[in-house]
């Protein structure tokens, strides 16, 4: 059941093997690197655009939005950056590191998740309870939802108390993975994670409102190496697509 959680992890510290420069004209394939808390959508939206297009393969690596802008402020080789914010794709237009200006393509929702509690009935009051010793938020110095956690806490005045029982997931996906085998006894995670079967079956939780944090507008943009390759256009094309729309809905994201 944890299958998934425990490869996010590994491939969030993979490259593609690919040489960097700028790629081929024509529909070479791509790599994305991409938001943890896109697993479950990009993973089915990839599955569905490949079969379309079989002569482009596209390959996500999973991981932290801020390790990634790091790699890709260093030219790793990627196409494209789908990140859990808009703030990273941006700079990296400013560095002029992209093929063209950021794309926003959802907003971004958050939920107190547990295994052994039930958040949906006291909401972000759980915190309190005298069960909670551990709280799991994704690592504020790299990842959107941490940084967003960290709001939600300070909205609700519950940061003093809790932050000494914080617990650091390297990505929003490490971070699930905490709450869901007992490292930590509460998470604070991407809507889009809770939504997917294995976390529905594992837990409960809370979906906290978006007045308890600035928006979390997420963008993806086409990187420079991906310049006139006719896959990544295409892809981004794809993205805009009533059936990527319906799936981003399906996963909690807002449009």
């Amino acid at each position: 059941m944890l299958r998934f959680l425990f490869a996010l992890l590994l491939l969030s510290s993979c490259l593609p093997a690919r040489a960097g420069g700028l790629a081929p004209a024509g529909p070479a394939p791509i790599t994305i690197a991409a938001a943890a808390d896109l697993k479950y959508v990009l993973d089915s939206l990839v599955t569905i655009f490949n079969r379309q297009h079989p002569q482009g393969k596209v390959t996500v690596v999973y991981g932290s939005s801020g390790k990634f802008y790091e790699q890709l402020s260093h030219d790793a080789p990627f196409d494209i950056f789908f990140s859990a914010d808009s703030d990273y794709p941006q700079r990296l237009q400013q560095m002029g590191r992209t093929a063209g200006a950021p794309v926003p393509y959802a907003l971004g929702r958050l939920v107190l998740w547990s295994k052994k509690l039930n958040p949906s009935a006291k909401g972000l009051n759980t915190l309190l309870d005298p069960q909670v010793k551990r709280v799991a938020i994704a690592n504020p110095a790299h990842a959107p939802y941490g940084r967003k956690a960290e709001e939600v806490l300070r909205h609700y005045k519950l940061y003093d108390q809790v932050k000494p029982k914080l617990v650091l997931g390297e990505n929003i996906g490490q971070t699930a993975q905490y709450a869901v085998t007992g490292a930590a006894d509460v998470g604070l995670l991407a809507y889009s994670l809770a939504l997917s079967p294995e976390l529905r079956r594992a837990g409960q939780f809370y979906l906290i409102p978006t007045t308890a944090h600035t928006p979390l507008q997420q963008s993806y943009v086409v990187l420079k190496r991906a310049s006139g390759n006719a896959t990544a256009s295409t892809f981004a094309t794809f993205m805009a697509s009533p059936v990527a729309r319906q799936a981003l809905k399906k996963y909690g994201f807002g449009l």
